[in-house]
């Protein structure tokens, strides 16, 4: 009895040593697997990081890079309206006579009288280089809207060059030469300085002008205009084209070797790359029906024929997402197939359509390539009106002025993209808030 009872004592210890040791050792996995989550985790939340600065590098390069654009340097002048020099008669001057009267002429000669040390036919040059080109047509647009001003002097502010608006945003040192600035246009500058005649304002130029040669002038007006002209195309055809196809597919279409034919060139529509959608548009929409090129509606076809894949494709997973209990009961309380899918399926799978619309539409308002292949990429100075009138679109834009060779464009580049991505928040913003309310009105 004693060595059975000593035996069972042994094996008792024997097996709680077990237990603890099969204890630990679970406990030890236990810690190192979640030593292993951990890493994960941290490898996850540093990858986001790590985008996000990346993100933010780019936003601050790209807006520091822009803030010069958006302020302008003017010049205070004393500007002579004489007569003579407009080849005008003050006493019988009517519209037609003061519109074609020599204003350059006016704004050259005040410039001399402002500057006699200014003899030589060089440094005169060099003196009207100093003022924007357009200059004399806003003092003709001045004397149109006030003919009263024939014969007086006056002082106006009339726009800097690109040269002096780039030499005192970035070059600048009073009295020395900087950038396409030599030593005299520097001392003629540092007189107007010195005497409060150079101020810096903000270009509001940016947003109310066209596209120009001049980068002093060049305005985001066409571009935008041009831009906003093609979504509202792009939305118009894509969009009711698009979700009607999804609801036919996933609520009425048979299910046979057509509908796995069609569902498959879906799929690789959404694959093919957006040059294929231009050059399309140039062979069948130009060549074949005579469409105008470079106008909103024929960018409107095109960027609508290459969304219409992706929305699809978005609309089907929203609809097919749909519980089928709401399905069965419309129809249990006699709704017909048309009622049940535009009544009742139509507006809980909504916000997932506008998702996919907003990707879908985002995607087309940074595409250049189809565009250039429909001629979208000439240059238009003018606002376009309708659909019909020659444009261009933004991307376009930012590309063309990315290819100039004047420093100054180089700020405009910049501060059209924040446009670009300020209008492209807009979108999402508002696809947000639509999306918040259908599903208000799902429930």
């Amino acid at each position: 009895m004693n060595k059975l009872t000593q035996q069972d004592k042994v094996q008792d210890v024997m097996s709680d040593s077990g237990k603890q040791s099969n204890t630990e050792i679970i406990a030890q996995s236990l810690k190192k697997r979640h030593r292993k989550e951990n890493r994960f985790r941290f490898a996850g939340k540093m990858a986001i990081a790590f985008g996000f600065l990346m993100v933010s590098i780019l936003l601050l390069d790209i807006g520091s890079k822009a803030m010069p654009a958006f302020h302008q340097h003017w010049i205070k002048i004393e500007l002579q309206y004489n007569t003579q020099w407009l080849s005008i008669d003050s006493s019988d001057a009517d519209q037609e006579t003061l519109y074609a009267g020599d204003y350059r002429s006016v704004l050259k000669n005040s410039l001399y009288e402002m500057f006699p040390e200014v003899s030589g036919r060089r440094d005169k040059r060099d003196l009207l280089k100093l003022f924007s080109s357009n200059n004399e047509f806003s003092i003709r647009d001045q004397v149109l809207a006030e003919p009263a001003l024939l014969g007086q002097t006056v002082s106006i502010w009339v726009l800097a060059d690109d040269d002096v608006d780039t030499y005192y945003k970035s070059q600048y040192t009073p009295g020395k030469a900087g950038g396409r600035i030599n030593d005299k246009q520097a001392l003629w500058l540092d007189k107007l300085y010195q005497n409060g005649q150079i101020e810096s304002r903000f270009n509001t130029l940016f947003f109310t002008n066209g596209d120009s040669r001049e980068p002093e002038l060049a305005g985001i007006k066409g571009a935008l205009t041009g831009t906003l002209l093609t979504m509202f195309v792009t939305l118009m055809i894509s969009f009711p084209i698009g979700v009607a196809a999804a609801i036919y597919l996933e609520e009425f279409a048979p299910k046979n070797r057509w509908t796995d034919i069609i569902e498959v060139n879906i799929n690789n529509l959404a694959a093919v790359p957006s040059i294929v959608f231009g050059l399309l548009g140039l062979a069948v929409l130009i060549n074949v029906f005579g469409l105008p090129r470079s106008v909103p509606l024929i960018g409107g076809i095109v960027l609508s024929l290459m969304t219409l894949p992706t929305i699809i494709i978005a609309s089907r997973a929203s609809i097919k997402a749909v519980p089928n209990s709401l399905r069965e009961a419309a129809i249990g309380i006699g709704a017909s197939e048309m009622q049940v899918a535009l009544g009742h399926v139509l507006p809980v799978a909504m916000p997932g359509i506008l998702t996919g619309t907003i990707i879908g539409l985002a995607q087309a308002l940074g595409e250049t390539a189809p565009l250039l292949m429909i001629g979208m990429i000439a240059f238009i100075v003018d606002v376009p009106g309708g659909i019909l009138d020659p444009s261009t679109v933004m991307p376009v834009q930012i590309f063309l002025w990315a290819d100039s060779p004047e420093n100054a464009f180089l700020a405009k580049t910049s501060a059209a993209i924040l446009v670009l991505l300020v209008f492209l928040f807009v979108m999402n913003f508002s696809a947000t808030l639509l999306r918040k309310k259908f599903e208000k009105l799902g429930r």
